[in-house]
């Protein structure tokens, strides 16, 4: 056990959760002449590249080093924030957007490999919960600065976010490595082989499904289309600042992820979770009353808030290959594959109608609440 890394993780998911921008991402997105199309559209672009670059950078990381992979990471995500900073126009956004696509691709499985190796099995969930609740402890504080203080100064705010990703590329250094092998396992680590076993792993194909549709629904809902939710329910911005503040918030609910799963068990607290989601996108479908969308785009929060820690660990559980980093980006792979077409479709969709993205959403959660059931990962 490292636990000096743990901490250093939990540092780094602090300081890159501050993004003091991400209230009105897409409002900053807009004010520089892009449309919600071609914001999803960018997504959807950056994801194709993700696609392309994760089993490489995992195969790349099981030899060169977890903790090489994290500071090259660490320092393109620092430049990747320089680069949003600055950037003014479709191609100046398209091109960070690549940036983090490599970087992501990179950190896929890197950090939860590390801390899964550092903290031992039997603490796993616990630590994914915290690591999770940490970022969004980041995202709290920035999103606290914004309203207090930055307000509508989106320049100053991508500054601000280029600062801290820059604290967490130095704090990245204190990392200390740890064995990319686990020597108890059985099975080679060939890239082929590790593939052939990610791909012929039921529960693991349907566990990533149902993350893959609860994850993209959340991602599009909460970051981009909530905005335009608030803006369609006459909310001003100082009002969506606070709302972002009272998302972020509920984001720490994350951390107790581990207590629930004890209290109802994998399966049931799975099913609970999709079925919030599912809820949550049919009430933002139906209304334009300002306390009801903020109260369901809460509750989508905290679903995904509370599920990605327990993905986390069925899906390092799930693993048998020697080349965990490789396996958990092959995974990672078959989500940004599934999440390019789910993106592209909510954009286009709210492109014409807010409301029928939204219910799209929920027929994206109700269908991942099926295919949850069905991986019976959690027994």
């Amino acid at each position: 056990m490292i636990k000096r890394n743990i901490y250093i993780l939990w540092g780094i998911a602090l300081l890159q959760g501050m993004v003091f921008y991400a209230p009105v991402a897409t409002l900053y997105r807009q004010a520089a002449g892009l449309g919600i199309f071609h914001i999803t559209l960018i997504e959807s672009i950056s994801l194709v590249l993700m696609i392309c670059m994760e089993v490489p950078w995992g195969w790349a990381a099981d030899r060169i080093g977890y903790k090489r992979t994290m500071l090259i990471c660490c320092a393109l995500y620092f430049l990747s924030k320089i680069v949003f900073w600055k950037a003014d126009g479709f191609s100046d956004f398209l091109l960070e957007r690549l940036m983090l696509s490599v970087v992501c691709a990179g950190l896929s499985g890197v950090d939860s490999s590390m801390l899964y190796l550092s903290c031992g099995k039997a603490d796993s969930h616990r630590v994914f919960s915290i690591y999770q609740t940490m970022g969004e402890l980041g995202m709290l504080l920035a999103a606290f600065c914004y309203a207090l203080w930055i307000q509508e100064n989106y320049r100053r705010a991508a500054l601000l976010t280029v600062l801290t990703y820059g604290a967490a590329a130095i704090l990245a250094l204190g990392l200390q490595e740890v064995s990319p092998k686990e020597k108890t396992k059985a099975v080679g680590g060939n890239l082929l082989t590790v593939l052939k076993l990610q791909l012929r792993n039921k529960k693991n194909l349907l566990l990533l499904m149902a993350v893959a549709l609860l994850g993209e629904t959340h991602q599009t809902v909460t970051v981009f289309l909530s905005q335009l939710q608030y803006i369609r329910a006459g909310m001003g911005h100082r009002a969506i600042s606070f709302s972002y503040i009272a998302v972020s918030v509920v984001g720490l609910i994350g951390g107790l992820s581990a207590g629930v799963c004890a209290r109802l068990g994998a399966k049931k607290m799975g099913r609970m979770l999709f079925g919030i989601a599912t809820t949550s996108c049919m009430i933002l479908a139906g209304t334009e009353l300002p306390l009801l969308s903020v109260l369901a785009v809460l509750a989508l929060r905290a679903a995904f808030a509370l599920m990605m820690p327990l993905k986390a660990t069925l899906e390092n559980k799930l693993v048998t290959a020697e080349d965990r980093a490789t396996a958990l980006s092959v995974n990672a792979v078959m989500q940004d594959g599934l999440g390019i077409f789910l993106n592209l479709m909510l954009g286009y969709v709210a492109e014409v109608s807010l409301p029928a993205a939204m219910t799209m959403a929920a027929g994206l959660c109700l269908i991942g609440v099926f295919a949850y059931h069905t991986s019976s990962c959690f027994e």
